[in-house]
């Protein structure tokens, strides 16, 4: 094991002094540049530790709670295997089988499932303008559980998906982004693309494209929004974007031509999203239970869709690319032509080329959600990692 490698780590990230104890984690945008450094250093002296054999249980009881609200592999083994690791006992809110069926009320609920808990993960993508605030709304139930002294402690919630971000998939993509350009400081000037792609389904969420351009705008890459007209993202979250480029020196631009997008480009993320209008829609059909009328908006959707077929991440236009061969990089699943589906967003020949780096992409989300519980509960994070560095337990007795 690098002990040399960890040490330096640990001692950039007490220079950070950032400080997320006691803290929620809902929006990259919302910590300072600081925290998000040490959540990437946290992550990888955790991989490290757990790659060599060691052990990174820094709790001996409590749980994580997770609440899934949208289908997940990917997400949902993450934070499990997270928890677990860090000593924690991972366990799923079924909202079906709960009181929740029965009206329980969100601020009933939060408090119920946190007695001796550590962690709430929560995912909440479907519908626009109610995921974010979800979270919020269990977050505030559970600091005045904590304030009136009805739990011992306030456990911190964390992001596992809104409508508005993916925090823990768009850390684990700027982790990736890092060991494949050598350094965070090496992704200055780094030409990255965000791209809309054709795919045969309806209503994808908008959170990851959005965290994409709220994220790694704030590291000095020249990143591209490509999209077709009409499947613009939420104003704010573009404009956040193109503010935060222009502070941290490097560059943001939207296009309506996925091929020039391509052109020159280092690493791209050709991904599906719906119609901000469509999202909107489906929210308030939604609220007034209108099945028929949300089965109309699928079928216009999918229509919609259907006009932009040619969006499609190809070997030609992979040539396009820096000297033919970008990064390729997608939080998965993907659509791929001829394997899930007649056309998607990838062509089966790209992905199975790209395929075991996606899975090098993905292995990073169990290291961030482990960070974010760690850097949120534990007293001292840089003192408890090298606490666990110098103990050397190890992982199997």
């Amino acid at each position: 094991m690098k002990d040399v490698l960890l040490d330096e780590k640990l001692r950039i990230l007490a220079g950070l002094g950032a400080d997320l104890r006691n803290r929620d984690f809902l929006l990259t945008w919302e910590h300072s540049l600081e925290e998000i450094r040490s959540v990437l250093l946290t992550a990888q002296c955790l991989r490290e530790l757990d790659e060599a054999g060691r052990s990174i249980r820094v709790f001996d009881t409590g749980l994580a709670v997770s609440i899934f609200r949208d289908q997940s592999t990917r997400t949902r083994f993450s934070f499990a295997s997270a928890a677990a690791a860090l000593g924690l006992t991972p366990t799923d809110l079924d909202e079906a089988r709960s009181q929740i069926a029965h009206g329980e009320t969100v601020r009933e609920t939060a408090v119920m499932i946190s007695f001796l808990a550590e962690a709430v993960g929560i995912r909440d993508d479907i519908f626009l303008g109610e995921g974010h605030r979800y979270m919020q709304a269990v977050a505030a139930a559970l600091q005045e559980g904590y304030e009136r002294g009805v739990l011992a402690r306030r456990p911190a919630v964390v992001n596992l998906q809104c409508d508005l971000d993916h925090p823990t998939q768009t850390l684990a993509d700027l982790l990736h982004l890092e060991r494949h350009c050598g350094g965070i400081d090496e992704l200055r000037g780094r030409k990255f693309v965000i791209s809309w792609a054709y795919s045969p389904s309806y209503g994808k969420p908008l959170s990851v494209p959005q965290g994409l351009i709220g994220l790694l705008t704030r590291f000095g890459m020249d990143v591209t929004l490509a999209h077709p007209k009409g499947y613009d993202l939420l104003p704010e979250v573009v404009e956040l974007a193109a503010k935060q480029a222009g502070a941290a020196g490097g560059a943001f631009r939207v296009t309506h031509d996925m091929a020039e997008a391509f052109d020159g480009s280092e690493v791209v993320y050709p991904k599906s999203w719906a119609p901000i209008a469509v999202m909107r829609r489906r929210t308030e059909l939604q609220r007034k239970a209108d099945r028929t009328a949300l089965a109309d908006l699928e079928k216009e959707g999918l229509e919609e869709n259907a006009r932009f077929k040619s969006w499609h991440c190809d070997e030609a236009l992979m040539k396009r690319t820096a000297a033919g061969s970008a990064l390729y990089m997608h939080c998965l699943p993907a659509d791929i032509s001829g394997v899930s589906c007649p056309r998607g967003e990838v062509s089966r020949e790209v992905f199975e080329r790209c395929r075991l780096e996606t899975y090098r992409q993905a292995s990073w989300k169990p290291y961030v959600i482990a960070a974010l519980i760690f850097l949120t509960r534990v007293p001292d994070p840089g003192a408890s990692l090298r606490r666990l560095v110098e103990a050397g337990r190890p992982r199997i007795l």
